[in-house]
């Protein structure tokens, strides 16, 4: 079951990913507004084909808000390869990705494959959202890829440290959100997006690094 769900919500992303991938900005929409209005849509489709599956049971509470204390050794192990693989690709393609950020024409002129770089990290990115809605939920998942680089961002002056200061910032919403969970007995997942959310305002409040 569990490799069906995460097999399931990976495919969506992946698909969802190909499209943003292989649209050309030409082509009307804003890329923000098709995410949205794919995301949002893949939602409320899920939701609609659960309501017709009678014979299964799920928790949707733990769907939109995620369920990180229930999580079983096996999903761990799905977690931490996942984890490994993607963050092998993502060192791999690290260089191409920057230059594609500061120009994609720019990219294309240093040699580099724009529209596979860009599939590529988009695919990366549907398979890390599909493990993520099983620790913070479907929700909360896109608060968790923006708040920890926002935070990251006031104080980085390089690309490289600003990833690694938004692991380092989303390492330790994981703690202090599970900290405060136990103790507060509040839902775990919103409480490691509001922590989160907390260190985001602390650290706009450190005066920049001249």
């Amino acid at each position: 079951v569990l490799g069906q769900t995460l097999g399931g919500m990976a495919a969506v992303g992946a698909v969802i990913a190909i499209i943003l991938a292989r649209r050309h900005p030409s082509e009307g929409l804003a890329e923000d507004t098709l995410l949205g209005l794919l995301a949002h849509a893949s939602i409320a489709l899920g939701l609609v084909v659960l309501a017709f599956m009678e014979d299964v049971r799920v928790d949707l509470f733990a769907y939109l808000f995620g369920d990180i204390l229930a999580l079983r050794p096996q999903e761990l192990l799905w977690i931490g390869i996942a984890d490994v693989l993607g963050l092998a690709l993502l060192a791999w393609l690290w260089q191409g990705l920057l230059s594609m950020t500061v120009h994609d024409e720019l990219a294309a002129v240093e040699g580099r494959r724009v529209m596979a770089l860009r599939l590529a990290f988009m695919l990366v990115l549907a398979v890390f959202v599909a493990l993520a809605m099983k620790l913070v939920g479907i929700m909360l998942t896109v608060s968790m890829l923006i708040i920890p680089a926002a935070a990251a961002r006031r104080l980085a002056r390089t690309p490289v440290q600003m990833a690694v200061g938004a692991a380092g910032v989303g390492v330790s919403s994981v703690g202090l959100g599970l900290a405060a969970s136990m103790h507060y007995d509040t839902p775990a997942g919103p409480s490691v997006v509001v922590a989160a959310a907390l260190l985001f305002i602390v650290l706009m409040a450190v005066p920049r690094r001249g």
